[in-house]
């Protein structure tokens, strides 16, 4: 049984590089009533947990260390917790960055992968624009984490989506359109 009761909760899991739009797409889901959960929160609270500025080194640090301590799906594990506290019969997860996550949510619910694409010169834009502690200050730092998502299995987990939406040319209210489309499409199909 999933934590929506009697029937599986079913998991709208969000990948994509960084800078993709994820986050616009899941603020998109979450405005039109679905619960949402940011795996990158997860690692920004640990990050300062430990004292230090979440900024985009050190939670690329924390983040690797996370997983190489308790294994690839170590920060869904921490999201599992959070979703068991949900009695939503859809959630979304924004930010899943490998298929071992989604498989640590499949152990407790339907599980449908979500994968926005953008191109390396929009994505670099979207993030510097956004203006959060983690944005990358150069594009040399920007290309090193695209590495390190890359290097932990982010490539399969968009590879392997259900669907994909592309924000290459979209305005942030196009791409949360067609993220809600297909979300509720999958509810009435699959929740």
């Amino acid at each position: 049984m999933g934590f929506g009761g009697d029937a599986k909760t079913l998991i709208i899991a969000i990948t994509g590089m960084p800078g993709a739009g994820k986050s616009t797409a899941a603020k998109a889901l979450e405005a039109h009533g679905f619960k949402r959960i940011t795996m990158g929160d997860v690692i920004r609270e640990e990050t300062q947990r430990r004292g230090l500025e979440p900024d985009e080194k050190n939670t690329g640090k924390v983040m690797l260390e996370l997983r190489e301590k308790y294994g690839p799906g170590a920060v869904a594990e921490v999201c599992l917790h959070k979703l068991k506290a949900m009695k939503e019969s859809a959630v979304i997860v924004d930010g899943v960055r490998s298929y071992a996550e989604v498989e640590v949510f499949a152990r407790e619910g339907k599980v449908k992968v979500l994968a926005i694409h953008a191109s390396r010169d929009r994505r670099f834009k979207l993030l510097t624009e956004r203006g959060r502690s983690d944005a990358p200050s150069t594009r040399a730092s920007f290309d090193e984490r695209d590495k390190r998502e890359l290097s932990i299995g982010v490539g399969i987990a968009v590879a392997l989506a259900d669907e994909s939406l592309s924000n290459e040319r979209a305005t942030a209210q196009e791409l949360g359109n067609r993220a809600i489309e297909m979300v509720e499409w999958w509810v009435s199909t699959v929740g």
